[in-house]
């Protein structure tokens, strides 16, 4: 199967409904080429170039990509087989009214730091100030269309969207509950560098190339509610919710459910067992809803589907 390329320039969206028309319809089991901008849609080349507030439309995710085949109860599996920088630099900023310290009198926003990408002795880097960072490409935005609300691509919920969680790069694989015919994929606002939490309200924001593949499994062995990553070690729910505790709450039931139907445990047991393999792991904290996830080691946990 030949492999298409889909782009931004042929479509991208700020918000996830449950009416999205989709740019493209791809075959279950089709290998794509994703090209994304970035996520502040090319507005800060320079350090002088200062953004005041949280833009309007913001995370451009490209898409929306329906599936064929795909239909509500379905699940959609996205391996992200590789993931390239596409621009000669990223840029990290602040924003008044962003980011885990927001109004704290030492922090300065609006700030914009530029992030040159370097060739390196075939490791790519990207510079801030004197300080190299390898190049370990996310995709910070990406999901399916909605059950019933609508969210900005700058929100994150049980469709996905504004995830920016480290775990989704190259090698690992998401899986995504369907709630509309054709799923309806869309992805974008990646990051060249970017650590759990991302503090200040971004990574190093970047235009990226995302090769995928995208398959639907069709009466999956789990009834899925959110997302699920799955790295080479670990099953992975992935949650947001209004405070950290909520979030952490749905990923640990999440998690109890997987191990219940591995082991055949009650809600009780899965819950004393969680406590002794399960890992919380926090994703973001600056978002209009934070995200967590509990990463389970597939030594305790098989292939749920």
């Amino acid at each position: 199967m030949s492999r298409e390329t889909i782009s931004h320039e042929d479509g991208a969206i700020y918000e996830f409904t449950p009416d999205l028309e989709p740019i493209e319809t791809v075959e279950s089991g089709a290998q794509v080429t994703i090209e994304t901008r970035d996520s502040l849609d090319g507005s800060v080349q320079a350090e002088s170039d200062l953004i005041d507030s949280v833009p309007e439309e913001v995370n451009a995710a490209t898409g929306p990509i329906a599936v064929e085949g795909a239909e509500p109860g379905d699940v959609l599996r996205v391996e992200i087989e590789a993931m390239r920088v596409a621009e000669d630099r990223g840029r990290v900023i602040t924003i008044d009214g962003f980011g885990l310290l927001d109004g704290d009198d030492e922090i300065e926003a609006p700030r914009s730091r530029i992030t040159p990408v370097e060739d390196g002795d075939g490791d790519p880097t990207i510079t801030f100030e004197d300080c190299e960072v390898p190049i370990d490409p996310v995709i910070g935005t990406i999901g399916v269309a909605p059950d019933a609300e609508s969210y900005t691509t700058l929100v994150p919920h049980d469709h996905g969207g504004n995830l920016d969680t480290t775990d989704l790069t190259g090698g690992n694989v998401v899986y995504f509950p369907v709630f509309q015919a054709g799923a309806l994929l869309a992805m974008g606002d990646c990051k060249a560098a970017m650590a759990d939490g991302e503090m200040c309200g971004t990574g190093s924001e970047i235009a990226c190339e995302i090769d995928a593949t995208v398959e639907v499994l069709e009466d999956p062995g789990i009834d899925l509610e959110r997302p699920l990553i799955e790295t080479p070690d670990a099953w992975k729910p992935v949650a947001s919710a209004e405070t950290l505790e909520e979030a952490c709450q749905l990923a640990n039931r999440d998690a109890i459910d997987l191990l219940s139907a591995e082991h055949g445990f009650d809600t009780t047991d899965a819950y004393m067992f969680s406590s002794l393999v399960g890992g919380l792991e926090i994703s973001q904290v600056v978002d209009p809803l934070v995200t967590v996830r509990n990463a389970v080691p597939k030594a305790y946990l098989s292939d749920p589907f």
